[in-house]
C-alpha cells in the first residue's frame, strides 16, 4: 500500500479536514494551535513537524510514529484512548500532558520531556532510552518494567508510584531518593 505524503503544509491555514488518515507520512508540516479533534490516524508517521498547542479532543492515535517533532503543550490525556499506540524519537514534548493516559510498552527514544505530567498513568514497559525528564511530574504512574537505564533527571518517588521491576542506572537511581532531600557522593565509590 502506497503512504499518502504530505510535505511541509502549514495546517494553521489551511486545516487538515476531519477524517480517517490511515498509512500517511507528514514531513515539515505544522500543525501549532491546529484543531485535530475527533481526527483519526492510523498507521501514520509525524517527521520534523511542530505539533505544539494542538487540539486533541477524542484525537484516535493507532500505530503512530512521531519523530524530530516539536510538541509543546499537548494533552494527550484528550484523545481517544481506544487503540492508542504512539511512539516517540528525538521529541520535545515539554509541557504536555499524560495525565491517566494509558501507554503501556510505549518507546521514548531522546526526547525532551521537561515539566510533562504523567500523572495516574499506565506505562508499563515503557522505554525511556536517553530522555531529559527536568521537573516532569510522576504521581500514583504505573511505571512496572518501565526501563529508565539511560535516562535523566527525573524525581520519582516510589512511596507513590509503582516500580516494581522497573530498571534504573546506579547514577539515575538518585532521583528515587530526591524526596527525602538527602545528599549522595557518587564520587567516592570504590
Amino acid at each position: 500500500m502506497n503512504k499518502n505524503i504530505f510535505n511541509k503544509i502549514d495546517f494553521t491555514k489551511n486545516p487538515l479536514p476531519k477524517g480517517e488518515y490511515e498509512n500517511c507520512a507528514f514531513n515539515n508540516c505544522d500543525f501549532s494551535n491546529a484543531d485535530l479533534s475527533e481526527i483519526k490516524f492510523f498507521e501514520s508517521e509525524f517527521t520534523g513537524c511542530n505539533l505544539s498547542m494542538a487540539k486533541l479532543q477524542r484525537t484516535s492515535f493507532m500505530d503512530i510514529k512521531f519523530k524530530e517533532n516539536k510538541m509543546f503543550g499537548l494533552q494527550f490525556k484528550d484523545c481517544n484512548e481506544f487503540g492508542l499506540s504512539v511512539n516517540f524519537d528525538n521529541c520535545s514534548l515539554n509541557y504536555s500532558s499524560f495525565y491517566k493516559t494509558k501507554l503501556k510498552k510505549t518507546i521514548f527514544k531522546n526526547c525532551q520531556i521537561h515539566e510533562v505530567d504523567f500523572t495516574q498513568s499506565d506505562l508499563t514497559g515503557s522505554t525511556f532510552d536517553n530522555c531529559d525528564f527536568t521537573r516532569s511530574i510522576f504521581n500514583n504512574t504505573a511505571l512496572e518494567k518501565a526501563d529508565f537505564r539511560t535516562s535523566f533527571n527525573y524525581s520519582i518517588n516510589p512511596e507513590i508510584n509503582k516500580v516494581k521491576k522497573a530498571k534504573f542506572s546506579l547514577l539515575g537511581a538518585i532521583g528515587l531518593l530526591d524526596k527525602y532531600d538527602i545528599e549522595i557522593d557518587y564520587r567516592n565509590t570504590k
